[in-house]
């Protein structure tokens, strides 16, 4: 193989193969000599491949872990396999590897060629993920657009659904996606608006990049515009982080609830079973723990996530989540006695409440 850069190519997919390679038998696959191979391990080294090399009789190479991580070399069942799963780890809030599952792939797809990504597309619409219920699901694709369009200062448009259903076209200067663990949203300003923005990523739909560079405007230290579920204005200026921008935001649109909430198990059991953003309790002595946070969730998730820790518990505030659950509690316990309003005959789907049908 004479062509210099296409060696070192197929050199570096042969290391990157876990094992090591005797020099004779890298000449041999690659149609050269010991000694070209030699040249070709030192021209990976000074580009950055960590490769070692072994002595004795029969010298052997292999790539090892270095100080950073040098670009890869994958094949076509590889580049699918890693695909498909970052479009997992993306597409459903994945806490702790939801960000970096959308950075990873947008450079992914940016170089995968058209008949990978079809077979990426097939195998992904060809299964059905099992999901808890409690967070929303996205199509990867609205993802990895918004995020190259944020990496690369490029306008988008896109169609809008609000919280009370109304629906609008958007032209924003995206500035960062940001995952709660339960839901994406998108920072951006709103050029029609004229102010900063955070859209719910599930309501954003048809989302395209114009073509059009900007230039990054400062985000507000303080205050927010939000399209996430109401409230509007933004604050000071300055530079500001997303994640506290879109805290602040969301403190606008639901008022915050201060949790304290007594748990009959252990710290360790406890908070297993709850959210990270909702904190860790802290063990009371005696065998069980408590909860005091704040969060700016829904009452009705909140409650949904407390009896789902599976353990006797207690709610000494705030008021509106006790008296929530007290009603829940009640709803509960007339339903397992059957003594809750009774259906009407016949009602199904064709009577009542009707379904969508197959």
């Amino acid at each position: 193989m004479s062509d210099t850069p296409a060696r070192l190519l197929k050199l570096l997919s042969l290391l990157q193969t876990p094992r090591e390679w005797p020099g004779g038998e890298l000449a041999e696959r690659l149609d050269v000599s010991p000694r070209t191979i030699r040249r070709d391990i030192d021209r990976l080294r000074d580009l950055g491949y960590p490769v070692e090399a072994s002595r004795g009789s029969v010298g052997g190479y292999r790539l090892v872990a270095g100080a950073a991580m040098p670009p890869l070399l994958l094949d076509d069942e590889e580049a699918v396999a890693i695909a498909v799963g970052l479009r997992a780890g993306a597409g459903h809030a994945i806490e702790g590897v939801d960000e970096a599952s959308v950075r990873a792939l947008a450079k992914l797809e940016q170089v995968l060629p058209s008949r990978l990504r079809h077979r990426v597309s097939v195998l992904q619409n060809a299964t059905v993920p099992l999901t808890r219920g409690d967070g929303s699901t996205i199509d990867p694709r609205t993802l990895t657009t918004l995020a190259s369009a944020a990496t690369g200062r490029e306008r988008l448009r896109f169609a809008y659904r609000s919280g009370d259903g109304t629906r609008t076209k958007r032209q924003v200067e995206p500035y960062r996606l940001v995952s709660t663990g339960q839901r994406w949203y998108l920072v951006a300003y709103d050029i029609g608006r004229e102010d900063w923005r955070t859209f719910r990523v599930d309501r954003v739909g048809e989302p395209y990049a114009t073509g059009a560079r900007f230039t990054p405007r400062p985000l507000p230290v303080e205050g927010a515009g939000s399209d996430a579920g109401g409230g509007t204005g933004s604050g000071g200026t300055g530079s500001g982080d997303a994640a506290t921008f879109l805290a602040r935001s969301m403190r606008r649109m639901q008022p915050e609830l201060r949790l304290d909430v007594w748990f009959g198990a252990p710290a360790e059991f406890v908070t297993a079973r709850l959210p990270a953003h909702l904190g860790a309790p802290e063990p009371d002595g005696q065998g069980g723990c408590r909860l005091r946070s704040s969060c700016t969730d829904s009452l009705e998730w909140v409650a949904l996530r407390l009896a789902l820790v599976d353990c006797e518990f207690s709610v000494q505030g705030p008021p509106q989540l006790v008296a929530y659950l007290e009603g829940l509690g009640a709803r509960l316990t007339r339903a397992a006695a059957g003594a809750g309003p009774q259906p009407r005959q016949g009602a199904g789907p064709e009577q009542g409440e009707r379904g969508e049908q197959g």
